[in-house]
């Protein structure tokens, strides 16, 4: 069976433009398009759905506010053109953040989301938490061992790593991006491009870093929507 949906936005050329990628997917039935979230939560009232496309910015109530209105909320993808907000609709549980101009491929990554949502692994197989107890980086001539559960961040640069520890820095010739497929997925994060964290050591966040201890650890723009769902998941 076909997926309900409804689109919610002020904007009317922003509602055609989700509209004409709705009808591209046969897996969807657009049921309502609306100008304000009243009108939605009227609508909702009447006739549940099983996704909304959701603008933030909108008179009368916002997106968000009208999202903290629902008992029972469908499954909703943000569709807006502001950044700032990336962290409050993760923390809602929301499916994912679309940032205006959606690109239609952009647009049915979101949908597939939905649509075929990841299975959790069960307990006996999960592995990414689980933590090797050591590794040995090469500094100079000599192999350097390192807990694992030690490292605050892991920061790039150039050809080079710099692995940050609570009492030591290591710093060794590693490419990043290969590290990080080394690395357990879950127990570290790649926030930035040049810099990877381990979650397991953060104080606290924001849209723009991560303090660990005493350092404060910047989110790349690029990184900023993932890093806020994967970081949202822990949030209360």
């Amino acid at each position: 069976m076909a997926m309900t949906c409804i689109i919610v936005d002020d904007e009317p050329l922003a509602i055609e433009i989700v509209e004409s990628y709705v009808q591209k997917v046969e897996q969807l039935k657009l049921v309502g398009t609306y100008r304000n979230a009243i009108q939605a939560f009227e609508a909702l009232q009447q006739q549940p759905v099983d996704l909304i496309f959701l603008d933030i910015q909108m008179p009368k109530l916002s997106g968000l506010d009208f999202l903290k209105t629902l008992r029972n909320p469908p499954k909703v993808i943000i569709t807006t053109a502001y950044r700032d907000y990336a962290l409050d609709g993760f923390e809602l549980e929301v499916v994912d953040y679309l940032l205006k101009p959606i690109p239609f491929e952009r647009f049915l990554k979101s949908v597939a989301k939905v649509m075929n949502p990841p299975s959790p692994l069960p307990p006996a197989v999960r592995t990414e938490t689980v933590i090797d107890d050591y590794v040995y980086f090469r500094v100079d001539k000599k192999m350097v061992k390192t807990k694992m559960a030690d490292v605050l961040f892991i920061e790039s640069i150039k050809d080079y790593v710099k692995v940050r520890t609570e009492d030591k820095e290591i710093v060794t010739q590693q490419k990043i991006s290969y590290l990080e497929e080394s690395l357990p997925r879950g127990q570290f994060l790649r926030i930035h491009r040049s810099f990877i964290i381990n979650v397991d050591k953060i104080d606290a966040y924001s849209a723009t870093d991560v303090e660990i201890g005493k350092h404060r650890v910047p989110i790349g723009r690029n990184y900023k929507i993932d890093v806020m769902k994967a970081l949202a998941k822990n949030a209360f």
